[in-house]
């Protein structure tokens, strides 16, 4: 019997570990699938596509796999299994139904919950306790699946996405190691997933990341670590000026007289602390976009004790199952 072929579409750092492992184990990957890499983009991440021609693996980067040249390489390939780990696209159904053993995704979320895109960030931000990695059959709707194997991950009360995404990650390849050698034979485990437990959520923008003073400081400091570097960034606007904050620390109280502050209010320069709608945030690690000269500046700062920032005027929500 020969060893199934492999089709690989992978992108990111969980991407490149997830195809370094199928290559250490010497399975039958015969293409990879990836994408270029966008102009401007923080890429904090190995390439897919490098790891591919090291070992003299056919890389392809279509911009869409809808159209019929794409479709007729991808036959011509004559797969017989597809792994797709962190693709940003979708794959069309036609393509996943020609991997004769199967079609699989790796999932940065311990599904049925955070379906769809950036799951470790979503759940970072709202502030959950456990994640994980999935690895599920693909169908059509994204990310619902029957379950192969998936192994959870605990996120701690001060972790950056980060950090979480790379426990994620090793996860992901304790998941895809224990579960190689049922899915090269053909005989993987299905487990169906359970739908009402199911939410979506959609991708994020960098102006996701615009901070409402508003909400509690505990609810902002998993906005902060949810999109800290090497992503976007959590940021308030001061005029045309742009405070990048980085990393902060949330204070149920600080000493003050008078009138309580309002949300926004700067009511220290030296640490610099705002309060919030329910507590404070002491700005630890900060970057200003667009400063206004240092003459016009307050060093070190161009704020002043009073003075209230911009809030975001609404938040992302999550998507429904007929929006996604």
């Amino acid at each position: 019997m020969t060893d199934p072929r492999i089709l690989v579409f992978g992108y990111s750092d969980v991407g490149y570990v997830c195809l370094e492992l199928l290559l250490r184990r010497k399975a039958g990957v015969v293409a990879v699938f990836t994408h270029e890499d966008k102009p401007g983009e923080n890429l904090w991440f190995r390439s897919v596509a490098a790891l591919a021609r090291e070992h003299d693996i056919p890389v392809f980067t279509p911009g869409s796999l809808k159209s019929p040249e794409w479709e007729e390489r991808f036959r011509s390939l004559k797969p017989d299994i597809l792994f797709s780990f962190y693709y940003r696209s979708l794959i069309p159904v036609r393509l996943l139904e020609l991997a004769s053993r199967g079609a699989f995704n790796m999932h940065g979320s311990y599904l049925p919950k955070y379906r769809g895109r950036a799951p470790v960030n979503w759940a970072v931000l709202n502030g959950e306790t456990q994640t994980g990695a999935t690895l599920h059959y693909m169908v059509k709707s994204a990310d619902a699946g029957d379950i192969v194997d998936q192994q959870a991950v605990t996120i701690g009360p001060a972790e950056t996405a980060l950090q979480v995404m790379q426990n994620v990650q090793a996860a992901a390849l304790t998941v895809l190691d224990r579960q190689l050698p049922a899915i090269l034979a053909g005989n993987a485990a299905r487990h169906p997933q359970d739908e009402h437990q199911a939410t979506y959520f959609s991708g994020r923008r960098p102006e996701d990341g615009r901070i409402d003073w508003e909400a509690p400081a505990t609810t902002l400091f998993n906005l902060i670590r949810a999109v800290t570097r090497p992503f976007p960034g959590a940021f308030t606007d001061c005029g045309d000026a742009r405070l990048m904050i980085w990393w902060a620390e949330p204070l149920e109280f600080f000493p003050q007289t008078g009138t309580a502050p309002a949300p926004g209010q700067v009511v220290s320069l030296d640490p610099l602390i705002i309060a919030t709608g329910k507590g404070f945030l002491q700005i630890t690690d900060f970057q200003w976009v667009n400063p206004p000269p240092p003459s016009q500046a307050i060093p070190p700062l161009p704020l002043t004790i009073g003075q209230i920032l911009s809030s975001a005027s609404h938040h992302p929500k999550p998507l429904t199952p007929e929006s996604s």
